[in-house]
């Protein structure tokens, strides 16, 4: 689920060169401790275990990352200086533990920078991305180096290595191609600058997002502008308001505030006026116009985007981001997606003909603009199936919910979830737990940070912390961060989540179960490293389907202060319209996704970007929003993070999602037969192989659309 509904899965990636710096789904750059041992005064430095938190310091991170890059650009030389054959041993892993050691250092620094945001840490952070950037270009660019994995690659002891090693030097060949290594001279330093650039741009989008979506307030001190809220979001708005030293309640564009606020309250003037606030965060649009805005970097990131993919011989840049994806072209992408409009369109035409009937006859609107458009929806849904998510959040009390997903993740894997003590975190909110296998062996371990706070970025996502690897010394325990913004609890009442939030809840934990099951003995291709961009979904999308199985919801479901699970009659009105507005909902994924590969698919921008965005909406959409709306300027998805020309990877890996859960349903949804399959053909072979040939084997054949459609309700 993407922008615009629901809790956002919004995972922000940084793209440096050919390789990706962990913000919250990592690309290959987790790493080791070097020979020799760094000093320990900055804990930042200190590798041999768990992250200090309770230490952390913004001074300790630019003189971190300094001593760092100076100590691996030594070692490189060092590594491409030895004479002698160039092999595995003696060359591709001392490389990979340089990498790692970049990775411990930065996991950290980037969570903290998305979880506790303040001035003193954006500088340091926005000072480290250019030495970064500069970093992973030097490496990317290096002929020594390049020089140095083709005499592996070519020489006959390579057949000998496991299909992880080889897998991690095909890889490095190709970033290095990626990166500029072919280039020469000018064009080489541009490649460079232009990464560097792109680095600092990426950044500074997202934190304009950031500063924009908690620039803006609603104050209400009048309680009748209260009606239709739900009680709990008048919960939280009473305490926002407090905290913040005001009378009556406030309100944020924060998703837990933003998403029932436009959907029930009854007032059409604060719908609108909410509504206009979010679509033009960071836009020359809205109540703070231009304030934080995007549209010059969203301009200048794309320039240079197409620069970069040029240099490199590509036509356009979509075609160079492709080349590390599953899918083989913008035409084949295109083509799946056109599938899916001419087979969702009809539908969400008759479902927006239906929905403003409705609004005409039971309210009179004789025209339901599009902030209308979530209450008019919530009303006709409670109207046809008699409940509301809000009717549920009583049965999803967060620590319940919690609990039970690790009892689920149980009955599927044979896997143990305990609480860890004594683990440094860095808010109190946070907890620790590891995964134990039925042999009693410690699999991975995460941190979960469950509830929005002040200074700290919406959305949901998994990072990975520490990556699985094999040492002398034995398996290095891979460990992630799990993070939400669901509302807090307030006074003795726990966090309620609505449906919805489970469902993101399980979709995280399935990118957690990914990076931790992992099996590969190699950091670079462990877990979710090195796996194929629009396959990266399957795990997660994957496991949200037990939040619909009565099997599972009587695990996860307990009422808050009787404990009773989830009444069959929500049961069954929540799966009679799980596919309510569905088409609607896939439309709209496949607007963002086609939006996203013709911007980048310009070789020369013919059109400005609210042209593409128009043209698209005009060829895919049945909603068509208001002249002022500039969603593009928060879409960070693809301006701050790694889904630029790959949005549509959450469509592409959904339907593997549906085939693959498509099996339990044939032997049962806690079948352990079939979720022993599962675990050992996706979750713990992590990127060491070619995720369409490990589907194939878990699935026993290609992967067919019809599930997909099936769970859309999308049929004939």
């Amino acid at each position: 689920m993407g922008p615009g509904y629901g809790a956002s899965k919004h995972r922000s990636y940084r793209r440096l060169g050919s390789h990706v710096i962990v913000v919250e789904i990592s690309g290959s750059l987790i790493l080791e401790p070097m020979t020799a041992p760094l000093p320990t005064a900055n804990p930042l430095l200190d590798f041999s275990g768990l992250p200090h938190f309770r230490d952390f310091n913004v001074a300790h991170i630019e003189p971190g990352l300094d001593l760092l890059l100076s100590q691996n650009r030594e070692q490189l030389e060092t590594i491409v200086a030895r004479e002698g054959r160039r092999d595995w041993d003696n060359f591709v892993q001392p490389i990979e533990d340089l990498g790692e050691n970049i990775g411990r250092f930065w996991a950290p620094v980037s969570h903290i920078n998305a979880v506790m945001d303040n001035p003193e840490l954006r500088t340091a952070y926005e000072a480290c991305l250019p030495k970064l950037s500069a970093y992973y270009s030097e490496i990317a660019q290096d002929e020594r180096l390049y020089r140095g994995y083709k005499e592996v690659s070519e020489h006959p002891a390579f057949a000998a290595l496991d299909c992880a090693q080889r897998k991690i030097i095909d890889n490095a060949l190709r970033d290095a191609r990626l990166g500029g290594v072919e280039l020469d001279g000018p064009a080489k330093q541009r490649f460079k600058e232009i990464e560097q650039a792109l680095s600092s741009l990426t950044n500074q989008f997202e934190q304009n997002v950031l500063d924009a979506t908690q620039g803006w307030h609603l104050h209400i001190t009048d309680e009748k502008q209260l009606a239709g809220l739900p009680a709990t979001v008048i919960e939280v708005a009473r305490s926002t308001a407090e905290h913040d030293g005001k009378p009556g309640w406030v309100f944020t564009l924060d998703a837990p505030s933003y998403i029932p606020f436009i959907t029930y309250s009854e007032s059409p003037e604060l719908r609108r006026e909410v509504y206009e606030a979010y679509v033009t965060r960071s836009s020359d649009k809205g109540p703070n116009a231009g304030r934080w805005d995007n549209t010059p970097l969203i301009a200048e990131i794309l320039r240079l985007r197409q620069e970069a993919g040029t240099l490199l011989d590509f036509p356009h840049f979509a075609a160079y981001s492709l080349a590390t994806k599953m899918a083989d072209s913008v035409e084949q992408v295109l083509s799946f997606l056109d599938d899916l409009t001419s087979r969702s369109k009809p539908s969400a035409q008759a479902e927006l003909d239906e929905l403003r009937e409705f609004a005409c006859k039971q309210f009179g609107a004789t025209d339901a603009p599009v902030w209308d458009l979530p209450y008019y929806s919530e009303k006709l849904r409670q109207s046809r199936f008699a409940f509301s998510e809000e009717d549920l959040r009583p049965y999803f009390p967060a620590p319940k919910v919690l609990t039970g997903m690790f009892e689920v993740v149980h009955r599927l894997f044979g896997l143990r979830i305990k609480p860890v003590t004594g683990i440094e975190v860095w808010h109190p909110d946070v907890q620790v737990y590891e995964v134990v296998d039925r042999a009693g062996v410690t699999r991975g371990q995460f941190y979960v940070d469950l509830y929005a706070r002040l200074h700290k970025r919406g959305g949901a996502w998994m990072a990975d912390c520490i990556g699985r690897k094999r040492t002398a010394a034995g398996v290095q325990t891979p460990v992630a961060f799990l993070t939400c913004n669901f509302s807090p609890p307030t006074g003795s009442k726990p966090s309620l989540l609505t449906h919805d939030e489970v469902t993101t809840l399980f979709h995280e934990f399935g990118h957690g179960l990914h990076h931790m099951l992992s099996l590969v003995d190699y950091v670079g291709v462990s877990g979710i490293n090195g796996v194929s961009w629009d396959a990266v979904e399957l795990p997660s999308q994957f496991l949200e389907n037990w939040c619909w199985e009565r099997e599972a919801l009587d695990i996860i479901s307990g009422h808050f202060e009787s404990g009773a699970p989830l009444p069959d009659k929500f049961l069954n009105a929540m799966r009679a319209a799980r596919n309510f507005q569905a088409a609607m909902q896939m439309l709209r994924q496949i607007e963002f996704s086609v939006f996203d590969l013709q911007l980048h698919s310009q070789a020369e921008p013919e059109q400005s970007v609210q042209q593409v965005l128009d043209a698209v909406r005009a060829a895919v959409a049945v909603v068509r929003p208001p002249e002022f709306n500039r969603f593009q300027n928060s879409f960070t998805h693809v301006f701050s993070g790694g889904y630029a020309a790959g949005y549509y990877s959450y469509k592409w890996a959904e339907v593997l999602a549906a085939d693959a859960y498509s099996k339990f349903r044939e032997n049962g949804v806690f079948d352990q037969s079939t979720g022993t399959e599962f675990m050992h053909s996706i979750l713990e072979r992590g990127g060491a192989e070619d995720t369409a040939a490990l589907f194939r084997e878990f699935r026993g054949r290609e992967p067919k659309i019809d599930a997909l459609l099936e769970q859309h309700g999308l049929l004939p």
